[in-house]
């Protein structure tokens, strides 16, 4: 396993995937350190500028508020090369300079950047970025060294086919969460990775996202993410 413990100090857990020293981040993204190449899920920018669009009363602020983290952990990082694992943009209603501005000037930020996008569900319906905004934009499944990056668990599958590429999948689109129990009844919902053998499922980026509760399949562990650190949940 690599040794990483020269690398930027963010908070969150190493772990070895398929031979790849990686870091599970608290703030909701992976790191892999070899080919400094930083991964999200779900991001969703333009989500709430899109449901007042619509006429729902929700506040302004959540993709300035996503883009300042994401420039945080690149230039924490120094990462070269940033992956979207699906839904960049929430609708197309998010293509419009109130979205476009902040996000051209976070582009500007890190111009020398390069940024590959995995095209989600919510990509399809928001079309793809603008041109100038420079980044790769490519279906999934899509191979990038031993990973094989979706945005969907079917991502490349078809009933009876085995997928056309093989290796660790990186997901995201289900927006995952755990539920810890405490005394008395009480819990707490968390965001959370979901690791097995095959796959690593991803937490929502973005700030304007909401998570969905899944059960781990067999063989799958759980890293929740409470308090800016990340915890191994011991298996039941």
């Amino acid at each position: 396993m690599q040794d990483i413990s020269n690398e930027p100090r963010l908070s969150g857990l190493d772990h070895e995937l398929v031979g790849e020293s990686v870091r599970f981040l608290a703030d909701r993204a992976l790191w892999w350190p070899r080919e400094r190449t930083l991964f999200v899920a779900d991001v969703h920018l333009g989500k709430a500028e899109s449901f007042r669009a619509l006429g729902v009363p929700v506040p302004s602020g959540p993709t300035r508020a996503t883009l300042a983290r994401l420039s945080s952990l690149v230039s924490a990082c120094a990462a070269t090369h940033l992956v979207v694992l699906g839904d960049l943009l929430h609708a197309r209603a998010a293509q419009t300079e109130a979205v476009m501005t902040p996000f051209r000037d976070w582009r500007q930020a890190h111009k020398d950047m390069q940024i590959t996008l995995v095209r989600g569900n919510h990509d399809d319906r928001a079309g793809d970025p603008p041109a100038d905004l420079r980044i790769d934009v490519v279906n999934a499944p899509h191979g990038l060294g031993p990973f094989v990056l979706c945005h969907d668990d079917q991502d490349g599958r078809e009933p009876g086919l085995a997928s056309p590429l093989s290796g660790h999948r990186l997901e995201g689109h289900l927006h995952p969460a755990v539920r810890l129990s405490a005394r008395a009844g009480r819990g707490v919902r968390l965001p959370c990775f979901c690791v097995s053998p095959q796959r690593t499922l991803l937490p929502a980026f973005g700030d304007f996202t909401g998570t969905a509760l899944i059960p781990p399949a067999p063989g799958e562990s759980i890293w929740a993410i409470a308090g800016g650190q990340v915890l191994r949940v011991p298996n039941a």
